[in-house]
């Protein structure tokens, strides 16, 4: 076990030098020294604080709760990596769960077999759905309280085939902006409102009525302060949770001026 300069744990880590940069400029990873050649140096240490770092961003924690995390008093590693791992085995139990429905659905559609309709949805968190309809409601009012069990009437009738086809148009509308995001365009920019509408217009689709600009942009702080949102939508890059949110709100912005 020895130091490592900037490029060398960037390789080690799959952490890029300009992140390892910026996590020291803002102290959350510091280098243990800085050598005669102005390189910086990191050991053991910092290796083993890095690995929390990545653990907290795998789970969507923000960057600056992370700094918080970091410095509470009283908090080992080895507490800290327990809870990591009871949230990951979880994680785990319920993708096997996810991936077991994917696996009968793909088979009932070859026709290689049947579901019973409860079973379609058999690995979805009913207590996931209940927080995110919850901070629906804190974010958007009690209105949003109608709106959502109206969703619920509205796709309790529709059936499975229709819900799918729904999933299938969100991920389809997502995609089409985290294409953009790659390529590099400023979430401000005005030529994403093709695709912006694409997505509110699935938003609407969901709720079973007209998703107005004021709840669009309430969405998007939903999107920002919730991890489990945020851990969906980092998972398509660094930075495209702030990015999407930033598109939704300028763009309600505009759909209001």
């Amino acid at each position: 076990m020895g130091t490592y300069t900037v490029k060398q744990l960037a390789r080690l880590s799959g952490v890029s030098v300009r992140t390892l940069h910026h996590y020291d400029e803002i102290g959350l990873l510091r280098p243990a020294f800085i050598g005669e050649n102005r390189y910086r140096y990191y050991g053991r240490e910092e290796l083993l604080r890095l690995q929390d770092i990545l653990f907290h961003r795998e789970l969507g924690v923000p960057l600056q709760e992370i700094a918080r995390l970091l410095a509470s008093e009283g908090r080992n590693r080895v507490a800290i990596l327990s809870e990591h791992r009871s949230i990951l085995a979880n994680r785990v139990e319920r993708s096997r769960q996810l991936l077991r429905t994917i696996d009968r659905t793909i088979a009932e559609l070859n026709g290689e077999g049947t579901m019973k309709d409860k079973d379609l949805y058999h690995g979805f968190a009913p207590e996931k759905q209940a927080d995110y309809e919850a901070q629906l409601v804190d974010h958007l009012g009690q209105d949003a309280r109608k709106g959502i069990e109206a969703s619920k009437a509205h796709w309790g009738e529709a059936g499975p085939e229709k819900m799918r086809a729904a999933l299938e148009e969100g991920d389809a509308a997502e995609m089409a902006l985290v294409e953009r995001f790659r390529a590099g365009a400023p979430a401000v920019d005005a030529s994403l409102s093709p695709a912006l509408n694409r997505h509110r217009d699935w938003v609407s689709t969901m709720w079973g009525r007209e998703c107005p600009p004021q709840a669009y942009g309430g969405l998007a702080d939903l999107y920002l302060s919730h991890p489990g949102f945020r851990a969906r939508y980092e998972a398509h890059g660094n930075g495209f949770t702030e990015w999407l949110a930033t598109a939704m709100k300028t763009h309600a912005s505009r759909l209001e001026a």
